[in-house]
């Protein structure tokens, strides 16, 4: 995957795909309490595309990604902005409760995520907190895209992944000692919207992820979790 246009077929690179980012950016930073003097680790951080949204909110920023190719992309979009460090997000190569933020897009379901997130709770220090945002196996497309094998290689999906429900995620945290957390429905809003109608869809977007039983086929759950 590293050697193709990640971002085009994650679509982010679209204009309400763009927007979707900022969104995404903003509520890690709100949700988590990013800010001066944060010590954040960014998991599964790619090609940068969150990394250089993430960095004005003026933490000690660290960036970890398995590929070296995919490293060096991002490196090269914030130059010396964050750290980076190639590993494994199931073995993180962190002491103990060094991070007062994880957070990451679109990974832990790339993962056996009971061990990610044991991983992830360890090296939080004390009250630290982790947001993340994953595919709702919930919403129509991704169902499509995580079941259909057609259509596996179309959306970059590969073999061993698969999306999440709340319920399921719900039920890692609870067995990992999370006492403290949310998982909600978020994201109407799809990267093909031209951006002509971003003005108009984007706030309707959002209103649906209010509405109940609606929400549930939101694009994505926003994780959150404190230590």
């Amino acid at each position: 995957l590293a050697a193709q246009n990640l971002e085009e077929m994650w679509g982010w690179e679209s204009p309400a795909g763009r927007v979707r980012a900022d969104r995404r950016a903003r509520l890690f930073v709100t949700t988590a309490r990013i800010g001066s003097g944060t010590r954040a680790l960014e998991l599964g951080c790619g090609t940068g595309v969150f990394t250089h949204r993430v960095i004005p909110a003026g933490a000690s920023l660290v960036a970890l990604d398995l590929s070296a190719e995919l490293l060096a992309r991002a490196r090269a979009r914030v130059l010396n902005s964050a750290r980076f460090v190639r590993g494994n997000a199931e073995a993180l190569p962190f002491p103990a409760g060094v991070f007062d933020v994880v957070y990451g897009c679109s990974v832990l379901h790339h993962l056996d995520v009971e061990t990610a997130l044991r991983e992830v709770r360890r090296v939080l220090c004390p009250g630290g907190r982790l947001v993340f945002s994953e595919p709702n196996l919930l919403n129509p497309q991704v169902w499509l895209m995580f079941r259909c094998e057609a259509l596996k290689s179309r959306f970059g999906v590969s073999p061993d992944e698969m999306a999440f429900t709340r319920a399921a995620i719900t039920r890692v945290l609870r067995r990992l000692g999370f006492d403290r957390f949310t998982v909600r429905h978020f994201d109407f809003l799809h990267p093909s919207i031209p951006a002509s109608l971003l003005s108009v869809v984007g706030p309707v977007a959002e209103r649906f992820e209010r509405v109940p039983l609606l929400r549930a086929i939101a694009g994505s759950l926003l994780i959150y979790a404190e230590r």
